[in-house]
């Protein structure tokens, strides 16, 4: 068992396009204020023209009128807009997710899949003496270490082996990790899973990957990576 400090290579990824059409209920109801201000339009058009010239109509009051009715359809007209804007972003993030299936990545999270072999990343903010536990899903634990971790980023591949050298089953792991600097001082340890993204929900509004049995959103995304890790018995 053994600590590899050395970040898989990163592999860029880039964002996809999408595109997707308003709401119709939306642009129904759009329609049909515009309807009703042809309409409106037109009755003060027909009024201006037989009102009585002694008795003119106030100037002041249909000019307001006819301002707010604009405002109201420019209003409406916006919303409409902005969710077809809505719906563009929807369908540009599942485009994206998309393209992040069969691709090995670095999620944040503890709880990884383990079936031959399982990955964990680190982050130190300084040199730390760190204890790494894993535990199964009922919470036995299934292997624990004291390891040297460097200042930045390093990665822990776990080959199934407990420390009595009993292989353990596939299944999900959680891997937890204290850190103690040269003073004795806590030292903060973040840690990241890295694995295969199985598939994507599309159903779910943001899209969730599946990595190892666990749901991310895209979000949750730090890195996609070549596999490069390093196994000992």
């Amino acid at each position: 068992m053994a600590a590899d400090v050395n970040m898989p290579t990163p592999v860029v990824s880039a964002p996809g396009n999408g595109s997707a059409t308003g709401n119709k209920t939306a642009s129904d109801k759009t329609a049909g204020i515009a309807d009703n201000f042809q309409t409106f339009l037109t009755l003060l058009t027909t009024q201006l023209q037989h009102q009585n010239p002694l008795d003119p109509l106030d100037t002041n009051q249909f000019t307001q009128q006819l301002v707010q009715f604009a405002g109201i359809e420019q209003q409406l007209k916006s919303n409409d807009q902005l969710k077809s804007l809505v719906e563009i972003e929807k369908s540009a993030q599942a485009t994206q997710a998309l393209v992040y299936v069969g691709s090995n990545v670095a999620v944040d999270g503890s709880k990884a899949q383990f079936d031959k072999s399982a990955t964990w990343n680190f982050h130190s903010d300084k040199d730390t003496s760190a204890t790494i536990t894993i535990t199964n899903s009922a919470g036995q634990t299934a292997y624990t270490g004291n390891f040297s971790l460097k200042q930045g980023d390093s990665s822990f591949v776990w080959d199934g082996k407990g420390n009595d050298g009993v292989q353990w089953p596939a299944g999900t792991y959680t891997l937890t990790a204290t850190g103690k600097d040269s003073s004795g001082n806590n030292v903060a340890i973040s840690t990241e899973v890295q694995g295969i993204v199985d598939s994507v929900d599309l159903t779910s509004s943001p899209p969730l990957l599946s990595i190892g049995g666990q749901s991310y959103t895209t979000d949750k995304i730090k890195r996609v990576v070549r596999q490069k890790t390093t196994t000992s018995t």
